[in-house]
């Protein structure tokens, strides 16, 4: 009787093992920019090397001084969505220049045969960051149907 009982435990694990969990992850981040450097530049619009979901950068980008680096936008996608391919005007305030950035992102994992489970981060970067490249938009204006 013993073997038997062994025998149908082992089934019974084999058979849960085989009815796997399915989980799908969603995040949004919202990036603001606070104290930043006031700035006017003018670039092109690109959607970012990671697709749309990794946003918006203006590429290109000068100001009366020349060139700078490309900037990674933070402003609404629906206006930047027009933009993509137009060289632009903005104003707006760049984080590597003394700024502060704060970054809050919201996950939401939705498991199948099991709870979700929700995430909130939120973290603040602040003073001279080089390679945070971040331009908040105060205003975005089309100068040119094309950019180089």
């Amino acid at each position: 009787m013993k073997p038997i009982r062994t025998v149908a435990v082992a089934i019974a694990l084999a058979l849960s093992g085989a009815v796997a969990l399915t989980a799908q992850t969603e995040s949004k981040s919202k990036i603001t920019i606070k104290d930043g450097k006031e700035v006017h530049v003018t670039g092109c619009v690109a959607v970012a090397p990671g697709g749309k979901d990794a946003g918006y950068v203006l590429t290109n980008a000068a100001d009366k001084k020349g060139a700078l680096p490309d900037y990674t936008l933070v402003g609404k996608d629906d206006d930047l969505d027009k933009a993509v391919g137009h060289r632009v005007e903005i104003n707006g305030l760049a984080a590597d220049r003394g700024g502060k950035v704060e970054v809050e992102t919201k996950s939401k994992t939705k498991v199948e045969h099991g709870d979700d489970q929700e995430s909130h981060t939120k973290s603040t970067m602040k003073g001279d960051m080089p390679g945070m490249t971040f331009l908040s938009i105060k205003s975005l204006r089309i100068i040119a149907a094309v950019c180089p």
